[in-house]
């Protein structure tokens, strides 16, 4: 740990590190197909179709294998990083910022590509990952607040908002996994996948 505030992981190998192996038990039992299955004509990972995939495998196994895990507080984000993981694996990164006591995790999906004049190029994708537990709001306001700061940050104009719902009224992940259509307080366009 960083010995100064806020409280962080102070080597960038151990922040990778320390993840992969906390998600390894989901990821040796995440079937996600490789990355090509999600390419677009240009090159460009379409993250909606990797979302949705990872979407009916979570409607599917999710809780079954978030159950499982050795760190049932934050199960449903390693299975998502671990599947993500899967999907870029070799081609491209999965970044992680971890907010550590702030209840949120940050991630950038780094994507290689031609641009369209053929020179090399970087598709950035940018996610933020929330729980929503018993006793708690929707967690949406406060992510979307979070994300857009996060999109500040990185100068991009999307991203993704993910709420697993873990709250026992919650009710069948059929029933209550949908994406919708959200905006930030500065203007930014979002999906938010609840699960």
């Amino acid at each position: 740990m960083a010995p100064d505030n806020p409280l962080r992981i102070a080597n960038p190998i151990y922040r990778e590190v320390i993840v992969r192996v906390l998600a390894s038990p989901a990821e040796a039992r995440v079937p996600a197909p490789p990355a090509r299955a999600f390419m677009l004509p240009d090159g460009r990972l379409d993250l909606l179709r990797i979302l949705r995939d990872f979407a009916e495998f979570w409607r599917e196994h999710g809780e079954v294998l978030a159950a499982g895990m050795p760190y049932h507080e934050v199960a449903p984000q390693l299975v998502l990083m671990a599947y993500l993981q899967r999907v870029v694996n070799g081609g491209g990164h999965v970044d992680r910022e971890y907010a550590v006591g702030r209840g949120r995790i940050d991630l950038l999906v780094r994507w290689p590509h031609a641009a369209a004049d053929g020179t090399r190029a970087v598709q950035r994708e940018a996610l933020e990952l929330k729980v929503w537990r018993d006793g708690g709001k929707d967690p949406l306001p406060k992510g979307l607040a979070q994300l857009d700061r996060y999109l500040e940050r990185l100068d991009l104009p999307t991203g993704v908002l993910v709420i697993f719902d873990r709250r026992k009224e919650a009710g069948d992940p059929e029933e209550r996994t949908r994406f919708e259509a959200a905006v930030t307080p500065a203007g930014r366009d979002v999906t938010v996948l609840r699960l």
